[in-house]
């Protein structure tokens, strides 16, 4: 953070001489460094174990089973698997988590000071919320693929910035290998090659480059596809590659069936029309304005968790005597693949009462995100389930903290992320109304112009698959608040008249009055 100036330019300096050899730079980094120490060690001193929840325990028996395809995407439990190879310590693990995410953080912050002409306050902003950010503590502190995901987003983001900024034939491979990394860990990605077309869409270089980069993650994502079917295929009998795809597409279909009048001919399947005859005797026994009040607050995917809802009723009449994890996790995988056709044909049946009882509820979902898990320690309780025991190597399965309801205040992110949202939307309207007289220089118009695409793909990713909590949107929530900051900064800086140069060199270069080139990062 800047002391001397309100201002700070971006400088062409190389990136790693910008950020060690300025004196205000380098203390800013050491400063992040040590804020990160001190507050993991107080964080692990109220809460020397790790959190657990439902999916913690479907992570860590994929991981110990050295599983090829799980319930959630495998890349989790491959790091669990690969961690605990080295060692066993839970603390090890969450400060692996923290400090990842944390070092993926500061590469973030430094990066846009480095391209973006930036107001001090606005750096000491960033600054605050990248690194005195609890929510970060409590997501790292936890058994689960959100903080890893969340570090590896960044890195992916960031590498899209530099290619907009400074292309380099060398990041075709880095942004393809980090892109393959986020879709092994979460479905979530699912749309970031769409975001990589648009950054080389967007980038100068020849289009031979461009090709490559956009087709190079394919390389990595097709093989790893083919080879989660066949993996799939072993335990199933059945290739897909994903084995909650169909418990979500059901899911979601079932939150309009009190809406819709199904024809149940039009059902591809035996296995759909059954779903359709559990649903309608579902129906029967409930009151029609508290059960439609109860879907659009619940938290979660209701017909996913709730054991009397039609898909569990299937699934517990065709899959029984499950008395391991494994025949769970086939079951499980069976189960998707009678759903699939089933939530498929109703969505696509019925796209209007889809978009009017599912995506319009989930508007406000994304825009305020329950806390989901992260609400309570543990669920509340001291118990874990003997897996995670035996995976720690825990003398026992009780497990404390200072408090299992103290982190309930993270419910202010709820309205840090409606307010991040409407901050940014309203610095891009400014943006674009006055875009012929206030636009960016051409490289961080691009990077803007990438970001607002990203943004706009999570938020329809958010609101058509799934229901929306916070976990999933720590990354865009930096983003907006980031990119919503710049655009302020931009918009206040002008003068009537003037053309806007955001690129220029650093206060310390100029002084120096050296010629520095452009260099590699």
């Amino acid at each position: 953070m800047n002391s001397t100036t309100d201002i700070v330019t971006t400088s062409q300096d190389s990136y790693w001489s910008f950020i060690w050899k300025e004196s205000a730079n380098r203390k800013s980094l050491l400063l992040g460094i040590g804020l990160c120490i001190i507050q993991f060690v107080i964080f692990k001193l109220l809460y020397p174990f790790p959190d657990f929840f439902g999916d913690s325990y479907s992570y860590i028996f994929a991981a110990s089973a050295h599983l090829d395809i799980s319930i959630w995407p495998i890349g989790y439990s491959k790091f669990l698997d690969w961690f605990h190879a080295i060692t066993h310590s839970d603390t090890a693990l969450v400060a692996f988590q923290y400090f990842f995410l944390q070092a993926a953080a500061l590469h973030f912050y430094f990066t846009i000071i480095y391209f973006f002409k930036v107001k001090r306050v606005t750096q000491t902003i960033l600054f605050l919320f990248l690194f005195i950010n609890p929510l970060s503590l409590y997501l790292c502190n936890t058994v689960n693929s959100d903080a890893l995901f969340a570090a590896l987003t960044l890195l992916w983001l960031i590498q899209m910035i530099w290619i907009v900024q400074r292309p380099r034939l060398y990041q075709v491979l880095i942004q393809a290998i980090l892109l393959f990394l986020c879709f092994t860990v979460r479905n979530n990605a699912y749309y970031y090659p769409a975001v990589t077309v648009i950054a080389y869409l967007l980038t100068k270089q020849s289009w031979k480059v461009k090709l490559g980069g956009i087709l190079m993650p394919f390389f990595f994502l097709v093989p790893f596809i083919i080879y989660t079917e066949q993996a799939a295929f072993k335990i199933t009998g059945i290739r897909q590659y994903s084995l909650f795809t169909g418990w979500q597409l059901a899911n979601n279909a079932l939150y309009i069936y009190d809406r819709i009048e199904q024809d149940s001919l039009a059902l591809p399947t035996p296995a759909a029309k059954e779903v359709n005859r559990l649903t309608l005797s579902f129906l029967k026994h409930v009151n029609e304005e508290e059960y439609r009040s109860l879907l659009e607050t619940y938290v979660g995917n209701f017909f996913i968790r709730e054991p009397n809802a039609p898909l569990k009723r299937y699934f517990g009449s065709h899959y029984q005597h499950l008395h391991s994890e494994m025949a769970l996790t086939a079951a499980w995988g069976k189960a998707s693949a009678d759903f699939e056709p089933f939530g498929k044909a109703v969505i696509l049946q019925h796209p209007m009462a889809y978009t009017w009882y599912f995506i319009r509820p989930n508007i406000l979902h994304y825009f305020l995100p329950p806390l989901s898990h992260i609400e309570r320690y543990n669920y509340g309780t001291n118990e874990i389930d003997p897996i995670a025991r035996d995976w720690f190597g825990y003398p026992n399965s009780t497990v404390h903290c200072i408090s299992h309801s103290l982190q309930g205040f993270l419910i202010i992110y709820e309205a840090f992320f409606l307010l991040f949202n409407l901050y940014f939307l309203w610095q891009l309207a400014k943006y674009l109304i006055n875009y012929k007289r206030v636009h960016l220089t051409s490289e961080n118009d691009r990077v803007m112009w990438a970001v607002a695409a990203f943004l706009l793909l999570n938020f329809l990713f958010s609101i058509v698959t799934t229901v929306n909590i916070l976990r999933y949107q720590v990354v865009p929530m930096a983003i907006l608040l980031s990119f919503g900051a710049l655009l302020n900064d931009h918009l206040s800086e002008l003068v009537p008249g003037k053309k806007p140069h955001l690129i220029s060199k650093s206060p310390i270069i100029a002084d120096q009055k050296t010629n520095l080139l452009q260099k590699d990062i």
